[in-house]
């Protein structure tokens, strides 16, 4: 099975920074996307940023020139590099990423992955 792990939330003062990680492991390959999303109190999940192989990034306007996401993918990880906190930034960021996998004695196309999720917290 593939299991993605976040790491790097807390708490942050306005104005300051935190990276979040996330990695897949297990038998995952030919990663198509890989993606931040939150989830305030409250407010419905949305997207922050993807990462798309082959095409590029894409951010949510809220966040534009304030977040940068990247991925590793010799280490099946995305990182979310946030800059200029605000408190309206606070939520529950969710890793999601989408590939094939190899378990159960055969191969699955397409799938769709989540992590647990890592609270944000930004507050003074």
């Amino acid at each position: 099975q593939v299991q993605l792990v976040e790491s790097g939330g807390g708490l942050v003062q306005p104005g300051g920074s935190l990276r979040l990680s996330c990695t897949a492991s297990g038998s995952i390959f030919n990663i198509s996307a890989m993606a931040w999303y939150r989830q305030a109190p409250g407010k419905a999940r949305e997207l922050v940023a993807v990462i798309r192989s082959g095409i590029g990034t894409n951010y949510a306007d809220s966040v534009v020139g304030r977040f940068t996401i990247s991925g590793d993918d010799a280490k099946n990880t995305v990182y979310l590099q946030m800059n200029s906190l605000k408190p309206e930034d606070t939520a529950v960021y969710y890793c999601n990423v989408d590939g094939d996998a190899f378990y159960g004695g055969r191969r699955w196309y397409g799938m769709d992955y989540w992590g647990k999720g890592t609270l944000v917290t930004v507050s003074s």
